[in-house]
């Protein structure tokens, strides 16, 4: 049996805690199981436990067999010294600290069902491991656990957002205008899209901002896109010169045009066409990040979004050079979707949470939840199982769970796989 299933049994107090003893037959109870360590050393810092009438503080080591401790060469390790109590599954020798003082142990006792409840889930291949019994628990239980997992992703992307704050000098714009641009990118081009906003300086596009043309110059010269188009095309050729100016002007350098994929993707999400909306909306919108911090309602967000069209060269083109029949390529409600969910709504949250605005933060999940659910493979699969995801604020929960736990079985980390771990029969 894996260890971690003993420091999960440990960790939330699973196993019988009436008439503890340790080996040489002392009473024992168990004050703090104190906190686990994920890093190197004894698996529990500052537990607190009393042995016959003396109190210990210190640290629990957790094997499945006693023997480990010496095949893992505890004995002669220093950091092992404050040691207090070895836990095991199963006591087969007397173990000894480097000093030579003998280490009490206990054997625990607890439900054979949480070891064939972790074994059945982890043995079972589908999607998730928890996917044929997940529905057993409450709508108040899933619930519970899906507010958690919201605010994880939500402090995940405040990270993510304090992370470029500090790339660019706590520059709030500069940090805005880069998580724009992985955001138009989406889960293929988005760390080619992010490249190429950290490539830019904030204060030379906010110089452009005024001439749709040079912006237009400025990004696709930038994203390297301009170099793999031979000369001919009049739109292409007037960029290629334009950016040659730019580029000199402000000594800055292309990312490499190997980072872009187009590889399974709708003509209108290719890069180069984003890339020409991205342009459109910097073109139309001044003082967009005061505008999203001063918005108070879903509305006024969207039209921020609304009618950003590039310009008429893409009407009749996904790619330089290449010809198509002639569409609108305007942000797409969807797309506009995705913008305030991977970067508006975040911004938001973290613009509130550095000012401790807690009715702000409240406005951001508010948000989420009128936007309607991400529609992706993920999302899918969840609601294939019969679980209800309606909002934005439902799809990012799940997506979470399934990133950071699901796909990583990490059962023994989430709720879910607490309520089925514990249940007799699942």
């Amino acid at each position: 049996m894996k260890e971690s299933v003993l420091h999960y049994i440990w960790q939330y107090k699973l196993f019988v805690q009436h008439n503890l003893r340790t080996s040489d037959g002392e009473v024992l109870e168990i004050i703090d199981v104190g906190k686990l360590n994920s890093n190197a050393g004894p698996d529990f810092f500052n537990a607190k436990i009393r042995i016959g009438k003396t109190v210990w503080a210190g640290n629990v080591e957790i094997h499945t067999c006693s023997s480990d401790w010496n095949k893992h060469k505890h004995q002669s390790d220093p950091a092992y010294n404050n040691v207090i109590l070895h836990v095991v599954k199963q006591i087969d020798v007397p173990v000894f600290l480097q000093d030579g003082e003998k280490v009490p142990q206990l054997e625990l006792k607890y439900a054979e069902s949480i070891e064939q409840n972790y074994e059945a889930l982890l043995a079972n291949n589908k999607w998730i491991p928890c996917c044929d019994k997940i529905l057993q628990l409450s709508d108040f239980e899933i619930n519970c656990w899906k507010t958690v997992m919201l605010m994880e992703r939500l402090s995940q992307k405040v990270h993510d957002i304090e992370v470029l704050l500090g790339a660019n000098n706590n520059f709030w714009e500069e940090a805005f205008f880069c998580l724009l641009c992985k955001s138009f990118g989406g889960s293929v081009n988005g760390d080619a899209f992010l490249a190429l906003g950290r490539s830019i300086p904030w204060l030379v596009v906010q110089k452009h901002r005024h001439d749709l043309f040079q912006l237009e110059a400025l990004l696709f010269g930038q994203s390297g896109l301009l170099t793999a188009v031979r000369s001919g095309d009049a739109y292409v050729d007037s960029l290629k010169q334009e950016y040659q100016f730019l580029q000199q002007k402000y000594g800055m350098q292309m990312i490499s045009p190997d980072l872009w994929r187009l590889l399974r993707l709708r003509p209108d999400n290719f890069p180069q066409v984003r890339i020409a909306q991205l342009a459109s909306l910097l073109h139309r919108q001044n003082s967009l990040f005061s505008k999203i911090t001063d918005a108070m309602d879903l509305a006024t967000l969207i039209g921020l979004f609304s009618a950003v069209e590039p310009s008429s060269y893409w009407k009749s083109h996904y790619l330089f050079g290449v010809e198509s029949k002639v569409k609108t390529k305007e942000l797409g409600i969807n797309s506009i979707y995705q913008l305030l969910i991977n970067a508006v709504i975040p911004m938001i949250y973290c613009c509130a949470n550095y000012k401790n605005n807690q009715e702000q933060k409240e406005m951001a999940i508010c948000l989420l939840e009128k936007l309607p659910s991400e529609n992706n493979y993920i999302t899918r699969k969840w609601n294939e199982l019969g679980l209800k995801i309606n909002t934005a604020a439902d799809s990012q929960s799940f997506i979470h769970l399934y990133k950071q736990y699901c796909e990583e079985k990490k059962c023994l980390r989430c709720n879910i796989g607490y309520k089925l771990l514990t249940t007799s029969n699942i």
